[in-house]
């Protein structure tokens, strides 16, 4: 969004969740980066996110593109963790590999009541885009 300085801390933000948002600690997420309307987090590979076929199974995709939103938010509006998404559509363009996922994070419009985001999904080393995000995230008053 800008060359602002994020208003939360890779470490402010991992303390929310820690929290509250116990199923991201389960599958110890990393956040790698977080900026000012901008987040890019790490989600090692487990066996058990396979599903039938091989591939990394959607659930997962979503959860870590919508926790990567979660980061860019609060990178842009500080620690609200009582921000929710109200929605989240998910476009799957191509197979995961068995690898870790990488998800890069962007604010779109940060308004007083919502917020509009999009996550690019990745396997860990291949530039091709695994699946495409956009999330709105309610902001509380």
């Amino acid at each position: 969004m800008t060359d602002k300085p994020a208003r939360i801390t890779v470490a402010e933000f991992e303390r929310i969740v820690e929290e509250s948002l116990p199923m991201a600690a389960a599958w110890k997420m990393q956040t790698i980066a977080i900026h000012h309307g901008r987040a890019t987090l790490r989600l090692g590979f487990d066996a058990g996110f396979i599903r039938p076929g091989g591939t990394i199974n959607g659930p997962i995709q979503m959860g870590l593109a919508d926790v990567a939103i979660f980061a860019a938010l609060l990178g842009a509006i500080g620690p609200v963790p009582g921000a929710v998404t109200s929605s989240l559509s998910i476009n799957f363009l191509r197979r995961p590999k068995p690898s870790p996922l990488i998800a890069e994070a962007r604010m779109l419009k940060v308004g007083r009541k919502l917020a509009v985001g999009e996550v690019e999904l990745f396997s860990e080393g291949d530039p091709d885009m695994l699946a495409h995000v956009v999330a709105t995230y309610a902001i509380p008053a």
